[in-house]
């Protein structure tokens, strides 16, 4: 109890503000930063990020050894947002802080909302930091209202665990948030101890907003009838954190007993789960290929379609995300992708050539590929299938139909319409993953050129792909080209 009170009386006196914050950054990164690591505070301008930002400076100049940088992202939404860079690079300058400052161009007419959009790019510009660690200044009351404001929205375990202290980024800094655990009244505190200054986005004030009302209408109601609610939900969302890791652990085990032989999940071993933890080991799929959380609807319209899968039958159910399929008795998560050329790319000679975010490379070689003498005598170009299009692979067995050939490859239809086909004038010369027709292949001792389709989704065998401008639909549907 005496602990609890103190923890309250340095909370609430400013002259321990400093004390208290400087002690709980160094607490943070000493367990997590090398010596001479880089660290990037994503400056806003507000009070959270210049008290973190003037924390750090005078934690590197006196105890710790890192290197310390800020990002200011400009989103262009505000009269005032010159205004908030300018501040930020004189601030900077005065601290001597390497700023970047980074301008975005927010949709407004985007579908997920202004506000989402400008979180989207913003992270999108985190993650491309040249930095070890991204500091953000969210702090304990954020953690709060972030908590409060999921499970009122309907929140399962992972979103009422709030915001993570430290999470990784595909190919960028780590992000970490080092105030997580500071109370929006002690960094008022330190500002006012230190004299100072910081910006003030008006937006934060229109109570239309319901994260704002949340913050300046209902939070400090729920704080008059139940003191330290902050700090209780704060606490509750390390409960939930807790519980949602040992969730992806359990996802993790039911993976790995219901892979096939390709590391894709089998569905029949997929639907011999209990409902609960195939719904589990389904998001935790979708949320490890880049997918945003699905909610409950969706994921149970999955379940009910993937009961229905057996045999050669396929499903696909759409996301905003791309697409899921069972196809051939095995679970496919089809992240969304750039679409291929629909148009003929003529090759000129080139080492490689675009194909959609791959592309097809052509190696030259002796005795290998297709005969370089044959292609002289005409424009050679890719392109996709138009259907009816037929190759002989095997010299000694006639030629097929693209269709049955890639059938019995066991090619899926949605990697189909994206293969990419040269062709020598009106000759198919080529097929990527079915390979030459034998009316191009190379002899021995004869120049050959090689294409290879470099696939930039191999790396996870359950991922498989789907372009942007792909169609979706529901429910079965059988093989078509």
């Amino acid at each position: 109890m005496a602990g609890s009170k103190s923890r309250r009386a340095a909370e609430s006196t400013p002259g321990l503000a400093a004390d208290r914050i400087s002690h709980t950054l160094a607490a943070f990164l000493e367990a997590r930063l090398l010596p001479g690591a880089r660290l990037c505070v994503a400056l806003s301008g507000g009070v959270d990020s210049v008290v973190l930002l003037h924390a750090l400076d005078r934690l590197r100049r006196s105890r710790l050894s890192f290197t310390l940088s800020a990002v200011h992202v400009h989103h262009g939404l505000s009269a005032n947002a010159d205004a908030w860079a300018r501040f930020c690079r004189e601030l900077c300058k005065d601290s001597d802080v390497p700023l970047e400052t980074v301008r975005v161009d927010v949709p407004r007419a985007s579908g997920e909302g202004l506000e989402a959009a400008a979180r989207r790019l913003r992270h999108a510009v985190f993650a491309r930091c040249p930095s070890d660690w991204l500091a953000l200044a969210h702090h304990r009351n954020d953690q709060a209202e972030t908590v409060l404001f999921r499970l009122l929205r309907g929140a399962g375990v992972a979103g009422a665990s709030g915001m993570p202290a430290e999470r990784s980024q595909v190919g960028g800094p780590r992000l970490i948030r080092p105030l997580l655990d500071v109370p929006r009244a002690l960094i008022a505190h330190y500002a006012d101890q230190h004299s100072l200054a910081w910006v003030e986005d008006e937006s934060n004030a229109d109570s239309r907003h319901r994260r704002n009302h949340l913050r300046r209408e209902v939070m400090p109601r729920i704080e008059a009838h139940f003191p330290g609610a902050a700090t209780a939900l704060a606490r509750a969302a390390r409960h939930f954190s807790e519980a949602a890791a040992l969730l992806d652990d359990l996802a993790g085990s039911d993976r790995a007993a219901v892979a096939g032989a390709c590391g894709r999940i089998d569905i029949e071993g997929f639907n011999a789960l209990s409902p609960a933890r195939a719904r589990n080991l389904l998001r935790s799929e979708l949320l490890a290929a880049g997918f945003r959380a699905p909610d409950a609807r969706w994921l149970d319209e999955a379940l009910r379609q993937l009961a229905t899968a057996a045999g050669s039958s396929q499903v696909c159910v759409a996301t905003l995300d791309g697409e899921l399929h069972a196809y051939r008795g095995e679970l496919y998560v089809l992240a969304r992708r750039a679409a291929v050329p629909q148009v003929a790319l003529t090759w000129h000679g080139e080492a490689a050539l675009p194909w959609g975010d791959q592309r097809v490379s052509f190696v030259r070689g002796t005795g290998v590929g297709i005969c370089s003498r044959l292609l002289a005598a005409d424009r050679v170009c890719l392109r996709v299938r138009q259907g009816g299009e037929r190759l002989q692979p095997d010299p000694r067995r006639p030629g097929r139909t693209l269709r049955n050939l890639l059938q019995e490859a066991g090619v899926p239809p949605w990697e189909r319409a994206r293969l990419p086909l040269l062709w020598s004038g009106e000759r198919l010369a080529w097929v990527a993953g079915l390979g030459v027709d034998a009316a191009f292949a190379c002899a021995a001792g004869e120049e050959g050129l090689l294409p290879v389709w470099e696939r930039t989704d191999d790396a996870r065998p359950a991922v498989a792909t789907l372009p942007l401008s792909g169609k979706r639909q529901g429910g079965a549907r059988q093989e078509g080209r």
